[in-house]
């Protein structure tokens, strides 16, 4: 339906990738966010990966094993500070519950679904908002110390080959062939060479804004308090400053997400994985595509402008203070793959929120209780990857028009 008033909730890079899409098929969109464009949530920090084959989620059997050290070592890559225990307890229970060789597969079928033409979908945008050039396709290469490490990942590389990644095992001069600087430690590689990265999300996210607003399009910066109901029917959103009313209403506000929907009776079980990351301007490395060290769970990333060093879990909530000392790990990382690295004079470090739920699979799809209202967040890690296959998947949706997914499996509703 042409002309249809969509309001979008959150103006990251899935929210602002769904307006465009939304804007091209003929709706009157408007984006609404307290933050500017792609400054909020985990848009402008990521590590920049387009992982078309991350259909591997992060709870898989034996992963109760791994929770004594979430608790208790704060070097973990994914840790809970002693003080949010008890808050984090449900959705740990959840985690836990979904690592199961049945749920394994779903999850691993639906991420599959969505994310098997990312490349080509994020080309494609990119493409539109003028900027081709801030995708590098120099694939991406996994580095691992000896055959007992890479044995702990089998299983995972075995399921995204099956669902038809191309997986490429590399011996020490492979991976000098293709990063010569990688320290002498790690002497096998996996290597994914149709896989993609973005130099610079915050140009990115900007480049998709600016062209939405140069094609008629509004952001408004506002902070939504309440998503308005009447008859059972989404009306429009309440903010601090405003009332923005529209006939179709999208929340992708990210970790924020779950707040907004729960006075209508959805209790998504969304939690914030904070995540971290430095920039190096002056490293002293030269990479031409993310390096992935299977010990370390970080990606280091070559940036536009700068090394990009991104990873750590951490629990703690929306409103407890970034960590320091979890963003100060990340040096290590770094120097414990690419021994010579300069690590001084980095930028100071980055800390964003990454809306997971506990199964791995977000929502996407309409809210059945309410006309009018759909889902749009959960991306969890894999945010940038999923924003443009969400858009190509939604917005024909909202518009009524048919469409070749079936968001079943993404629905609110699975809770």
């Amino acid at each position: 339906m042409a002309g249809k008033r969509v309001l979008v909730v959150g103006a990251g890079i899935v929210g602002l990738a769904l307006a465009w899409r939304l804007q091209r098929l003929g709706a009157e969109v408007a984006i609404v966010d307290p933050e500017p464009p792609g400054e909020g949530g985990a848009s402008f920090g990521n590590a920049g990966a387009i992982s078309t084959s991350s259909v591997v989620p992060l709870a898989t059997p034996g992963v109760l094993k791994t929770v004594p050290r979430m608790l208790f070592d704060k070097a973990a890559p994914l840790h809970i500070p002693a003080g949010y225990w008890l808050r984090a307890a449900p959705w740990l229970a959840r985690f836990v519950a979904s690592a199961t060789p049945t749920s394994v597969a779903r999850v691993a079928k639906a991420l599959d679904q969505l994310l098997h033409l990312a490349t080509e979908q994020h080309q494609a945008l990119a493409r539109e908002v003028g900027v081709p050039e801030v995708l590098v396709s120099n694939g991406q290469l996994y580095v691992y110390r000896d055959e007992q490490q890479l044995a702990k990942d089998a299983s995972s590389w075995a399921m995204r080959r099956a669902h038809g990644a191309e997986v490429v095992r590399l011996d020490r001069a492979g991976i000098e062939a293709l990063e010569p600087e990688i320290g002498p430690a790690y002497r096998i590689g996996i290597f994914l060479p149709d896989h993609t990265h973005c130099a610079s999300p915050f140009r990115y996210a900007q480049a998709v804004a600016r062209a939405f607003r140069d094609a008629g399009g509004e952001i408004r910066q506002d902070r939504v308090l309440a998503l308005t109901v009447a008859d059972g029917r989404v009306t429009g959103a309440q903010g601090d400053y405003m009332h923005h009313t529209a006939e179709e209403v999208v929340v992708a506000a990210g970790a924020w997400s779950a707040r907004l929907v729960a006075p209508l009776g959805y209790r998504i079980p969304l939690e914030t994985q904070r995540g971290y990351h430095v920039n190096l301007s002056d490293s002293g490395l030269s990479l031409q595509r993310p390096v992935i060290p299977a010990d370390r769970k970080v990606f280091i990333t070559p940036m536009e402008g700068a090394l990009r060093v991104a990873g750590t879990v951490e629990f703690g909530g929306l409103e407890r203070a970034p960590n320091e000392e979890r963003a100060r790990l990340l040096y290590g990382d770094l120097t414990a793959v690419f021994p010579q690295a300069r690590v001084e004079g980095a930028e100071g470090f980055w800390m964003g929120h990454r809306p997971c739920l506990p199964d791995s699979v977000p929502v996407i799809g309409p809210a059945e209780r309410v006309k009018g209202l759909w889902f749009a967040f959960g991306h969890g890690h894999l945010g940038l990857t999923g924003s443009a296959p969400t858009a190509e998947m939604l917005a024909p949706a909202i518009m009524g028009r048919p469409g070749n997914a079936d968001m079943g499996g993404y629905a609110a509703e699975r809770f």
